[in-house]
């Protein structure tokens, strides 16, 4: 089987695709996995789980990845380009004004999936 990867901007494998069946066929010794490595994290007092908010000065950046929105998604929500969103981000100051419009639109689009 050909498996198709993703590789970061290093050149380095970061994903891998896999069929549906064959995560099917996998799906429980994964979840298998992944909670032996949330035990392992909770007994290890070095671990620190990755906070955005450590990372990220931009408020309204900081609630889209947090709420795990893309920028199309949000600008398609508000009806503003992803162009503006990006800038939106990427300036050194948000308005309280546009930083709640932000946020009421993550809330919405969350309200919307339920």
């Amino acid at each position: 089987m050909n498996l198709q990867t993703i590789h970061d901007i290093h050149g380095k494998v970061e994903y891998v695709l896999l069929p549906v069946q064959v995560f099917n066929a996998l799906k429980e010794q994964i979840e298998d996995e992944l909670s032996g490595l949330e035990a392992w994290a909770e007994q290890n007092e070095d671990y620190v789980d990755f906070n955005p908010g450590d990372y990220i000065d931009n408020p309204a950046a900081l609630a889209r990845i947090q709420a795990q929105v893309k920028q199309i998604e949000l600008a398609r929500h508000m009806n503003v380009t992803q162009s503006y969103i990006s800038k939106l981000e990427h300036a050194d100051h948000v308005s309280d004004e546009a930083l709640k419009k932000v946020i009421t639109a993550l809330q919405e689009m969350r309200k919307s999936e339920k």
